[in-house]
C-alpha cells in the first residue's frame, strides 16, 4: 500500500487531462498560447499573450470548487486538509489579484467544467467571442 506522501507525489501538476481538453478546444478555435509562464504570478496553465489572458485550470478537489461534488473533504486528518485547502485558496486569490494588477485578464476553469465538450466550448467563447465560427464548424 502506498503511503500518503507517495500518493501526493504522484498527483500531476502539469499536462493534466482537464488542461489538455482546454488546450484542444482553444487550438480548435485557432488560438495560440503558451504554457506555464514562470514569469507570471501563479505560473498560469495557459497564457494567451495576444489577449493578455491567463487561464488556470483548477482541480475541483485541490482548489475547492464551491458546491461541486468533486470537492469533498477527506474524513481523516481534517485539520491538515482544511489548512492545506485554505492555503490553496489564498494563493489562488493572491495570484489572480497580482495578475489583474499587471493588466492581465484571468479565467479560472474548473475540472468539472471540462467534462462536457460543448459546455467547455461555450464557456471559452464567452471570453473569445470572435471565434464563434470555429465553434460552428466544430459542432
Amino acid at each position: 500500500m502506498k503511503s500518503r506522501s507517495e500518493i501526493m507525489r504522484s498527483v500531476r501538476r502539469e499536462n493534466t487531462t482537464p488542461e489538455l481538453l482546454v488546450r484542444r478546444v482553444l487550438h480548435s478555435f485557432g488560438l495560440r498560447f503558451r504554457l506555464y509562464r514562470k514569469d507570471l504570478p501563479g505560473s498560469p496553465d495557459i497564457v494567451l499573450p495576444k489577449f493578455r489572458t491567463a487561464i488556470f485550470v483548477h482541480g475541483c478537489f485541490w482548489h475547492r470548487h464551491e458546491a461541486c461534488h468533486l470537492a469533498s473533504t477527506p474524513k481523516t486528518n481534517q485539520d491538515y486538509w482544511l489548512s492545506k485547502f485554505k492555503a490553496n485558496i489564498e494563493r489562488d486569490t493572491r495570484n489572480t489579484q497580482q495578475l489583474e494588477a499587471m493588466g492581465w485578464n484571468v479565467l479560472v476553469l474548473w475540472e468539472c467544467e471540462t467534462r462536457n465538450h460543448e459546455t467547455l466550448s461555450r464557456r471559452l467563447l464567452q471570453y473569445f467571442p470572435a471565434h464563434r465560427q470555429a465553434l460552428a464548424e466544430h459542432d
